[in-house]
């Protein structure tokens, strides 16, 4: 197992710790099939989604509300990981450039930009297989003090 996975393992396990009602990963995050690939601690995320026949459109690319829930589910545990805290989606901004057909896999890169004391500020970047820019966004969250 990769040392990041085991670093994000290790740092999630820390954060359910701190809140016996906490779901790591959360449903949403399982029913995507979503896949943590890199982690580099309290600064950036990287997951994978495969894109299934079930989340697409009439025309076979991924509907866009599940490129953002893809982004979603990227930012919400890197909210809570670069925080050490819970966190609330204030805002979720989501730029589309290209569609992804079914079969393919949308791996989104997610990066703190700016952590203050109470809100965080991130970016991401959703690729395909092949390396092209599918969509990008941008997300604030409000850090609550537990």
């Amino acid at each position: 197992m990769d040392d990041s996975i085991q670093l994000i393992e290790q740092e999630l396990a820390f954060i359910n710790d701190m809140r016996a009602d906490l779901i790591f990963p959360p449903p949403c995050f399982v029913e995507m099939q979503a896949k943590f690939l890199y982690y580099e601690s309290r600064t950036m995320l990287k997951v994978s989604f495969p894109v299934t026949n079930n989340i697409v459109n009439p025309i076979g690319t991924m509907q866009g509300g599940y490129i953002s829930a893809a982004f979603d589910n990227v930012f919400g545990p890197l909210s809570y990981l670069a925080a050490r805290s819970t966190c609330a989606t204030i805002d979720l901004h989501t730029h589309f450039l290209r569609g992804i057909k079914s079969g393919d896999t949308l791996t989104i890169t997610a990066k703190v930009i700016s952590r203050g004391t109470q809100i965080l500020h991130m970016s991401g970047e959703a690729m395909n297989a092949n390396g092209k820019l599918i969509a990008t966004a941008t997300s604030n969250v409000m850090i609550f003090k537990l």
